[in-house]
């Protein structure tokens, strides 16, 4: 990390020529990565990279540059380019002080991942491997990835107001990811099971790995001999175990504030107006524990918050990065986030879930004669613009006579994010949480979402007709 008199001398060159807002963003990361494929270890890989990017907003633009010297040489010719990029009348600013910011949340890592041994890491994933190809016969293909990585963030920022603060935060992520091919009389299906988050290597304390690969397997062997999905217009059930992909892609990307600025999302210029039903309040916070999405600061050192971007069912705020924020006269809303300091940040989700409502699970199911039962949504698509998707089911059943049925394959979930949201009428008490990595704009961003077990009464159903 870089001292407090380098940061001043770097955030002062930057606004010397002008412009509203000027920030550095040190990174330290130490990244493990195994992967097995066809019953043998296929790489190991491990190392450091280390950087540090410089980012002016200057009359309504984002300029940004980056360098992985460190010296202070490197990084005031770095500030200096940034100057020469949008002329405006020097800055005024003669002296400020960076004032330390203080995390609002702790999360506690009870054994670091770079305290164990590669053997041990090693370990697990032969056993995860081992375990998911004993499971059955026809599974062909095993591949499973380990992952940790310890970073180290520094954030200072300066306003052309004066204002000055600086944010240091360390993120520990632990992830082991297990994907079984399973195949017999020409028909192949997949199976794929995550696990992790903000979390140290304690992760193994409180997940069993040989679940991991059995819950991975049973689900790609179960597929085998499941009848086709049927399609048509139906009542559909989405269990909290099927975790939050839709809500992430239906609603989430769509209220991330640059695409709404831009037109680019079918929630632009709707505060304040009715987006879902009333049973509807979606949430994002960065603040939950051994959350994938989580951090004490946002890579724009922005403290960690919890935002309400849906309550009851009414449009309440996206999520801002200080860039758009500044464009809407608002706050940040710590959601500016970027995958490394080759990165500007630009609004992302962190954790995004719907909140759990109060209906028992068990009577959702019940209340429907004949629709789907989705256990676990796979990838899927989405329009911004339109709010049209496509999701696929990863696991799911015939409910019949209000009980859960045979499981099916092939099945999607084809609709219109506000049209569903708003028909959505049972809310379940419970929530289940699901983990991956954000793609936008070419950067990738851990996070998770989350939704209880909801009904909707009427959607399309992409199978046999």
């Amino acid at each position: 990390m870089l001292d407090s008199e380098l940061l001043h001398k770097i955030l002062k060159r930057t606004l010397s020529s002008g412009g509203e807002y000027a920030d550095v963003f040190v990174e330290h990361r130490k990244p493990v990565s195994i992967m097995l494929e066809d019953d043998k270890i296929e790489k190991i890989s491990s190392g450091i990279d280390a950087g540090a990017g410089i980012r002016l907003i200057s009359n309504g633009k984002t300029y940004y540059a980056f360098s992985n010297d460190l010296s202070e040489k490197a990084l005031l010719e770095l500030a200096e380019t940034l100057t020469k990029a949008s002329p405006r009348p020097p800055s005024t600013i003669s002296c400020f002080d960076l004032r330390k910011q203080k995390p609002t949340v702790a999360f506690d890592i009870k054994m670091l991942p770079e305290s164990v041994v590669i053997d041990k890491k090693i370990e697990l994933v032969r056993i995860a491997n081992n375990t998911a190809r004993n499971f059955d016969k026809r599974v062909k293909q095993v591949i499973v990835r380990y992952r940790d990585s310890a970073q180290k963030v520094q954030i200072a920022a300066l306003s052309s107001s004066g204002e000055g603060t600086i944010a240091e935060d360390e993120r520990i992520h632990t992830l082991m990811v297990v994907h079984v091919i399973v195949s017999d009389n020409g028909i192949i299906q997949t199976g794929y099971e995550p696990a992790g988050g903000f979390i140290g290597f304690e992760l193994f304390d409180s997940i069993n790995i040989r679940d991991i690969a059995v819950n991975a397997a049973n689900r790609a062997a179960m597929m085998l001999t499941a009848r086709r999905a049927p399609g048509g217009r139906m009542p559909a059930v989405i269990s909290s175990e099927a975790g939050g992909t839709m809500i992430h892609e239906a609603i989430g990307h769509g209220l991330e504030a640059d695409l709404a600025q831009q037109g680019l999302s079918v929630y632009s210029n709707k505060l304040g107006e009715k987006v879902a039903s009333p049973l509807i309040t979606v949430l994002d916070d960065a603040t939950l524990p051994n959350k994938r999405g989580s951090f004490r600061f946002d890579d724009e050192g922005t403290p960690a918050q919890r935002t309400v971007l849906v309550e009851n069912g009414v449009l309440a705020s996206y999520m801002y990065d200080k860039f758009t924020a500044m464009q809407d006269n608002a706050k940040s809303t710590g959601n500016g986030r970027r995958e490394s300091y080759h990165s500007r940040p630009i609004p992302r989700m962190t954790n995004t879930f719907i909140a759990p409502g109060k209906s028992i699970p068990e009577d959702i199911l019940k209340s429907i004669p004949k629709g789907v039962f989705v256990k676990k949504m796979g990838g899927g698509q989405v329009n911004t613009v339109t709010g049209d998707f496509v999701f696929e089911a990863q696991e799911a059943y015939l409910i019949e006579n209000g009980k859960i049925g045979d499981p099916v394959r092939g099945a999607t979930l084809i609709g219109n994010g506000p049209q569903v949201l708003n028909s959505i009428d049972m809310v379940g008490s419970d929530l289940g949480f699901s983990i991956g990595t954000c793609g936008k704009d070419n950067q990738g961003a851990p996070v998770s979402d989350a939704m209880p077990t909801i009904r909707i009464p009427e959607i399309v159903i992409g199978g046999e007709a």
